[in-house]
């Protein structure tokens, strides 16, 4: 008798089973090359046309950005339901297309297709800022009419949306959270933060406390609030009767009274973080840096480096812009030090912010070296570059550099041209300042803003050319504002134009009446001038408006520390020897007869 083998498990597996398994997870693949062979498998088992397939490869497709590939499995099933055109919509607002985005919705109920709750909620992150106001509303009465309000994920969205529209989303906002009969925790949330984010703190605080129930988002959003409109005080308060405070709290916090300029609470609340990230590190180190404590500023840094706290662009890019706004090189060239030391592979954006520091700190040759080796520039990248030759008057390389920019096959925009035309002005080149300015909307297409018209006045006004300085700032499309006439009155100065000065004053009076510093410069073109009648009677007009003017203030760089001094200050802990300095200097010059220049 024959005895029968085992029984084996038969090996085949359904086609639609091995697709389904290799399916699960290939909407969240970024690895063209595999999703590319799998798209090739699912044309070979004919399922491109699968209506569980097809949104599967459209998310995957989105991730890699390649909305064309997409698009095409789009339109590779016939029958295309709710779900597929939801995806589609998903994809193209993830990539930013948005009119693409809209196009699709458009096309779905052209098809008959009609539209669910998911499908106005991914439409609605297409639509933020004040030009956005319309299209949600629009948005709003379809939803209104087809009767979604009964998923709450609806209308939160809305008010989320609305909230990105300045104060007048916000009230639109604000009526529709009065109206829901249903609102959840995040219902509560988005309002709350769409009313810090217009300002609006005391309403925002109000519907706080009106809470059933807050969470971490609650108590940090008004945290945030209170921190960016600088009022510490009630943040603090706020901050103390906090249940639970994580690390968004604290770094919050942090943030707020490095803004306020209270860098002692700020380095306080640090030192007492349970658990500090890269961001608190990152808020503290540029905190300091931003008011000039680059002792502080380079001992943090180095202690977070010690920590083997690997930082990331954020923390490289935020500490570089401090740097750059305060003129530390030495943090600056620091933390240039470290991303060649460990070897940081720096992106554009990397790289333009060491351009920029570098630039701003006067050390244009370093600026140049790093600009040089970036493998692929970006606008940011020549933008940074001119300015740093413009502004520190290296014109002509910098119109050199410019021409470079232009061969290269980069289109100048508007931060371009500033700094093109603040070249022209420090290297004296007046007719091809006038030419850039007139070719801006010539050539490319840019109207000149108020910064350019700036520059222009500037240029003008530097070589005495004052009549066509004023007949330019009155042809301009917009009303002059504090800079330019205030820029006008310094060229006014430099060549004691009196009866110019005398309308330029008027302007500036009425736009800034308490500034005393307006009324001292034109006492001192009197003064220039001889007119001694005119000098005493703007004398007693500064002192009828019972305000002083503010006193000036210079500031040096020593040991990585910056210094700064005004006018009879003894706040320096060093004052005394300084002054003694000062005295001294005083009888030298005494005695080798020189007499100083009075000023008013």
């Amino acid at each position: 008798m024959q005895i029968p083998g085992p029984i084996r498990a038969p090996t085949w597996v359904s086609t639609r089973r091995l697709f389904e398994q290799k399916l699960a997870d290939i909407h969240k693949c970024t690895d063209l090359n595999y999703l590319k062979q799998v798209h090739a498998l699912v044309y070979k088992a004919n399922l491109q046309s699968d209506l569980f397939v097809a949104p599967k490869l459209i998310a995957a497709f989105s991730l890699c950005g390649q909305m064309t590939l997409a698009v095409h499995v789009f339109h590779q099933v016939q029958e295309a339901n709710v779900h597929l055109y939801n995806s589609l919509i998903k994809a193209h607002v993830q990539n930013s297309q948005h009119l693409q985005a809209f196009k699709a919705f458009v096309y779905m109920q052209q098809c008959s297709v009609w539209p669910d709750n998911f499908t106005y909620s991914i439409l609605l992150k297409a639509c933020s800022g004040k030009t956005s106001f319309q299209l949600i509303q629009m948005i709003h009465a379809h939803i209104e009419k087809l009767g979604f309000y009964s998923d709450i994920f609806v209308p939160n969205s809305l008010i989320d949306s609305y909230s990105k529209c300045g104060l007048i989303g916000v009230n639109s906002a604000r009526k529709l959270f009065t109206v829901m009969v249903e609102r959840d925790l995040v219902s509560w949330n988005s309002m709350i933060g769409g009313l810090v984010k217009a300002g609006e703190l005391k309403e925002a605080r109000r519907l706080f406390d009106e809470m059933p129930d807050r969470d971490s988002v609650s108590w940090n959003t008004m945290l945030d609030g209170y921190s960016k409109k600088g009022e510490m005080d009630l943040a603090f308060d706020l901050f103390q009767n906090m249940p639970d405070r994580n690390v968004v709290s604290w770094s919050t916090m942090v943030s707020g009274y490095c803004k306020a300029g209270e860098m002692d609470m700020a380095r306080l609340l640090f030192d007492k973080m349970p658990v500090k990230n890269l961001v608190a590190w990152t808020i503290i180190i540029s905190g300091y840096a931003e008011k000039g404590l680059a002792k502080d500023a380079i001992r943090l840094f180095d202690k977070m480096a010690d920590m083997r706290l690997k930082p990331d662009d954020g923390t490289i890019i935020s500490i570089l812009a401090a740097c750059a706004e305060s003129g530390l090189l030495g943090l600056g060239m620091k933390v240039h030090a470290l991303i060649e030391r460990i070897r940081y592979k720096c992106t554009t954006h990397v790289s333009n912010a060491l351009v920029d520091m570098y630039a701003k700190c006067g050390s244009l040759n370093k600026a140049l070296s790093v600009f040089n080796a970036i493998p692929r520039r970006d606008l940011v990248s020549w933008n940074a570059m001119i300015q740093g030759l413009a502004m520190h008057g290296h014109g002509e390389r910098a119109l050199q550099l410019f021409s470079r920019m232009k061969k290269e096959g980069f289109a100048p925009d508007n931060v371009t041209f500033v700094g093109v035309l603040c070249a022209c002005t420090h290297a004296g080149f007046v007719e091809q300042g006038i030419e850039f300015f007139y070719a801006m909307e010539r050539e490319y297409g840019i109207v000149p803003k108020i910064e350019h018209y700036g520059c222009m006045i500037d240029l003008l006004g530097r070589v005495g050319r004052l009549e066509e300085a004023f007949e330019l700032v009155h042809s301009m499309p917009m009303e002059p504002n504090v800079i330019i006439w205030g820029t006008l009155l310094g060229a006014c100065r430099m060549h004691n134009a009196v009866e110019y000065a005398e309308q330029v004053l008027d302007q500036l009076v009425k736009l800034e009446p308490d500034d005393t510093g307006n009324f001292s410069m034109l006492s001192n073109i009197y003064a220039s001038a001889g007119d001694w009648d005119n000098v005493a009677s703007v004398r007693r007009q500064m002192k009828n408006t019972g305000t002083l003017k503010p006193s000036g203030a210079s500031s040096i760089v020593l040991d990585d520390e910056v210094h700064e001094f005004t006018v009879l200050d003894r706040s320096h802990p060093k004052s005394d020897s300084i002054y003694q300095m000062i005295d001294g200097l005083g009888l030298h010059l005494k005695q080798i007869g020189y007499v100083g220049k009075a000023y008013c």
